[in-house]
C-alpha cells in the first residue's frame, strides 16, 4: 500500500503525467529484501520458530555443514523454505563448530576456497533434490566480519563459490571493501545491513563482546530498519550517523525474540509503503 500522500498526489496530478511518472519510479526503487540465517540451531527447527520467521522474511541463508547444520537440518530448513516461498542462499562459515564459526581462524586461502565451495555443494545437493535452487550466498560469523577489511579471504570466498557456479548473488556487508572484491570476480552482489545489531561509528558492526551489541526491542529494530531503507543512515552505538546504502537487510534467527522482530521490521516496512521482496539470481 502507497503511503497517503503519495497516493493523494498522484490522484490530484493525474494519470500519465510526468510528476506521476518520477512518483512510480521513485515508489518502485523502495524495495528490501529481508534475510535471516537458519539452520543453524535444531531446538529452531523443530519448535516452529523457523517457520515463524519466514512469514516476516523473504529470503533465508541455511547453514550448510562448517559452522552448523547436517543434511537433516539441511532437508528440513530447505522444505520450510519452499513452503514459505522464500529465495534460498548458502551460509558457509568457518569449519569450526564447537565455536558456531564466530571464532576468527588462520586458515590458508586456498584451504578456505576449498571449504567454502564443500559446504556449498552440499546444500546444493539436497536444494536439487528437494526441486528448489539456490539464490545466493552469504558467509557466515567470524569469516564475514573477517572478510569486510581483508582482502585476501574475500577472495578467497569468491574463489570458493566461483568453483560451484557465477551466477549467484554474493551478499556482504554495505560499502565493505568484501564487496569490491566480490564485484570484480564477477559476481552480482547484495549490499547488506542488519536491522538487529548495532554499529561502530566507521559502519562495522559492534563486536558481540559489548553488551549493546545486539538489539532486541522489536520497535527499535523496526525503526533502524526504515532509517536504514529510507534515509539510507545508521544511527552508531554513540549517536554517530553513518551512511549505508543496502540491498537487503538481516535479522538473526537466534536473536532472542526473532520472530517478533523479524514481523515489527516487516511491518514498519510495509506500511511505510516499501516493498519487501526476495534476492533473485543474476540475470533473473
Amino acid at each position: 500500500m502507497l503511503p497517503l500522500f503519495l497516493l493523494l498526489t498522484v490522484l490530484y496530478i493525474g494519470p500519465g503525467s510526468k510528476v506521476q511518472l518520477v512518483l512510480e519510479l521513485a515508489i518502485k526503487m523502495k524495495r528490501i529484501d529481508l534475510n535471516c540465517d537458519m539452520g543453524e540451531v535444531p531446538e529452531a527447527i523443530v519448535d516452529g520458530t523457523q517457520e515463524a520467521l519466514m512469514r516476516s522474511v523473504t529470503s533465508v541463508n541455511i547453514a550448510c555443514g562448517g559452522h552448523a547444520g547436517d543434511e537433516r537440518t539441511m532437508r528440513t530448513t530447505i522444505e520450510q523454505a519452499l513452503r514459505a516461498g522464500v529465495a534460498i542462499g548458502a551460509h558457509p562459515g568457518y569449519p569450526d563448530r564447537e565455536n558456531f564459526g564466530r571464532l576468527e581462524l588462520q586458515m590458508p586461502p586456498d584451504k578456505l576456497a576449498e571449504s567454502v565451495c564443500e559446504q556449498i555443494l552440499a546444500l546444493a545437493k539436497i536444494t536439487e533434490e528437494c526441486g528448489a535452487r539456490i539464490v545466493h550466498v552469504k558467509p557466515h560469523g567470524a569469516l564475514y566480519n573477517q572478510a569486510v577489511r581483508n582482502r585476501d579471504l574475500a577472495e578467497a570466498i569468491a574463489e570458493g563459490v566461483g568453483r560451484w557456479r557465477r551466477d549467484v548473488v554474493l551478499v556482504g556487508l554495505a560499502d565493505s571493501l568484501m564487496l569490491e572484491v566480490f564485484r570484480k570476480a564477477g559476481f552480482v552482489v547484495a549490499a547488506e545491513a542488519f536491522a538487529d545489531r548495532r554499529y561502530e561509528p566507521d559502519g562495522t558492526l559492534r563486536p558481540r563482546k559489548f553488551e549493546n551489541a545486539l538489539i532486541r526491542d522489536p520497535e527499535q529494530a523496526g525503526r533502524q530498519a526504515l532509517s536504514m531503507v529510507e534515509r539510507r543512515v545508521v544511527v552508531a552505538w554513540d549517536g554517530t550517523e553513518v551512511a549505508v546504502n543496502a540491498q537487503t537487510l538481516c535479522i538473526h534467527g537466534d536473536t532472542p525474540g526473532a520472530p517478533e522482530i523479524s514481523a515489527t521490521v516487516a511491518r514498519a516496512l510495509r506500511e511505510a509503503g516499501i516493498r519487501v521482496c526476495g534476492l533473485s539470481r543474476a540475470g533473473n
